[in-house]
C-alpha cells in the first residue's frame, strides 16, 4: 500500500477557510507576506520549516496537525446507520443520533412502550448534565427524591450524577430525546 502524500498548500488553505480567516489575516499572524502565503497555498513555492511552524501556530495548531486529516466539520449519522440497543425486558429501544463518544454532546432517541422504562432501580452516569425532551406520549421521571410527570413538549434538565430512573405510564408509547454532555453511553 503506497503512502498518501499530503499537499501542504491546499491543506493550509482548507484549514484557513474552515476557520474563516482571510489570506491577509493568516499572513499577518504568521509573520509572512500575503503573496508568499498565497504561493504556498497554490504550491508555487515551498516554505521553510520555520515558516511552516509560524503558519501552524497562526492556525492554533502544531506542525504535525498540518499533516493529519481533520475529521469532517459535520458528522452525519444516517437513520439506517444509527446504533440501536433494544432492551427487551424494559420495553425500550435507544437509537444513538450522534456518532461515537468523542464529541461533547450525546443525543439518544428512546422509544418506550407503555409500562416500560429504565427499571425501578435508579442509576447514575458520568455525564455532567442531561436534558430530557418528551416528543410523544408521557414519561414519569424520578431524579433523587423528586418525581415528575412529563407530557409531550415538556423538558427537564438535571444532573446525570443524581440517581434517576423513568417509566412510561401509558396509555401509548413515549418517544423521548435524551441529550447528555459529555457523552457517557
Amino acid at each position: 500500500m503506497a503512502a498518501t502524500e499530503l499537499q501542504l498548500g491546499p491543506r493550509i488553505r482548507s484549514l484557513r477557510h474552515a476557520r474563516r480567516v482571510t489570506l491577509r489575516e493568516l499572513a499577518e499572524r504568521a509573520g509572512v507576506t500575503e503573496s508568499f502565503l498565497s504561493q504556498v497555498e497554490r504550491e508555487v513555492t515551498s516554505p521553510s520549516i520555520a515558516s511552516v511552524q509560524r503558519i501552524a501556530r497562526a492556525l492554533d495548531l502544531g506542525v504535525a496537525d498540518l499533516f493529519v486529516d481533520e475529521p469532517p466539520l459535520g458528522r452525519v449519522v444516517r437513520r439506517a446507520d444509527r446504533r440501536r440497543i433494544v432492551y427487551q425486558g424494559l420495553s425500550a429501544t435507544d437509537e444513538f443520533l450522534t456518532a461515537g463518544r468523542d464529541g461533547r454532546l450525546q443525543l439518544i432517541l428512546t422509544t418506550i412502550e407503555p409500562g416500560g422504562g429504565t427499571g425501578d432501580e435508579a442509576y447514575t452516569h458520568e455525564s455532567d448534565e442531561e436534558v430530557v425532551v418528551v416528543l410523544e406520549g408521557r414519561l414519569e421521571l424520578w431524579v433523587g427524591e423528586e418525581h415528575h410527570l412529563l407530557e409531550a413538549g415538556d423538558t427537564i434538565t438535571h444532573s446525570s450524577r443524581q440517581p434517576h430512573h423513568n417509566r412510561n405510564p401509558g396509555p401509548g408509547r413515549a418517544v423521548i430525546l435524551f441529550c447528555s454532555t459529555p457523552p457517557s453511553f
